[in-house]
């Protein structure tokens, strides 16, 4: 049984049959979970209307429809549900957030302009280091039909590569809402959306918070991790890199350019009491839960990045 061995593994003494069971559990407060992108928001809501805490994997839902169940079974059961969005919790990215709110609060760069979030991607796992194999059986996995929580207008042939784009870009989309504070549904929306025929390399063009915003999106074969973020004012801008997914100790680099008084670039040093922003995140929530402050990347929040993908791939589609 895999549960088993895995269980061993990591030296964890109880397993269940189900997450039914493990709801069942009151000596269980919360619990983190991450499964297929479509099941795990059916996990979520579960285990949330019976009144636990929830840390799940993004995407949240992979439509609208289940989004609002999973918030509504989270209302029922009187229970928080946190999204992870590692970004969030990226030193380089908080720097380059604050900057922007420093910027825009003394007028010293002048107007915010445009924002830009490239996302070539690459190699997902370079960087990623593993002490022991991964713990493997020849166990099935039950099936799990997720047709009936697609968007009821989604092509049936659009799927897969609806749930790719959702899968990837939800990132990129919360980290320039995050960036620019576009954190309500009514901050923000999609202008055109241009991808070919896989569904995946183009331009989107969106408004948040009132700035013109582009995603520019592909899959490419590149040795590493391809994604830029800048943020551009009549006076300066900041520019964001992404480090290697997985990579420990590994921050977004932050280049700072300013044109007055004098030109200069500022690049700074980055430190976190975490050397991961996994880690960092994980501690957010249980810091949260035990006082009650907000999450850093709320259930409410993360339909947002939800509702922009159906806005996005809607376009692509010529939908209305």
């Amino acid at each position: 049984m895999t549960a088993r061995a895995v269980a061993n593994r990591f030296e964890v003494e109880k397993v269940y049959a189900s997450h039914l069971d493990l709801a069942a559990d009151a000596s269980i407060d919360a619990v983190a979970v991450s499964a297929d992108y479509a099941q795990q928001g059916e996990i979520a809501a579960d285990l949330l209307k019976a009144g636990k805490h929830v840390f799940m994997e993004k995407p949240m839902a992979i439509s609208v429809g289940q989004g609002e169940r999973i918030l509504n079974a989270a209302n029922k059961g009187h229970a928080r549900l946190m999204v992870a969005y590692m970004k969030r919790f990226d030193p380089g990215n908080l720097l380059a957030r604050t900057t922007i709110r420093q910027w825009l609060r003394d007028g010293t760069k002048g107007r915010l302009l445009y924002a830009r979030n490239h996302g070539f991607q690459g190699q997902w796992l370079n960087g990623l280091t593993q002490a022991e194999p991964y713990t493997k059986s020849d166990e099935p996995i039950q099936a799990f039909d997720a047709a009936s929580l697609y968007p009821s207008w989604l092509p049936h042939d659009e799927r897969t590569t609806y749930l790719a784009f959702l899968q990837q870009y939800s990132h990129n989309l919360n980290l320039l809402r995050f960036l620019l504070e576009a954190d309500q549904q009514a901050r923000v929306r999609v202008e055109t959306a241009s991808l070919d025929g896989d569904g995946m390399t183009g331009l989107t063009i969106l408004h948040l918070s009132g700035i013109r915003s582009t995603l520019e999106t592909a899959t490419s074969n590149f040795h590493s991790w391809d994604e830029q973020t800048q943020i551009y004012f009549e006076g300066g801008w900041i520019r964001l890199t992404a480090p290697r997914f997985f990579a420990k100790s590994e921050f977004s680099t932050v280049e700072i350019y300013e044109a007055t008084p004098v030109p200069r670039y500022s690049y700074p040093v980055l430190s976190s009491e975490y050397d991961w922003n996994y880690r960092a995140e994980a501690a957010h929530f249980l810091t949260s839960l035990q006082t009650g402050q907000p999450f850093a990347s709320s259930g409410e929040d993360a339909q947002i990045d939800v509702w922009l993908n159906e806005q996005i791939y809607k376009k692509h589609l010529g939908i209305s």
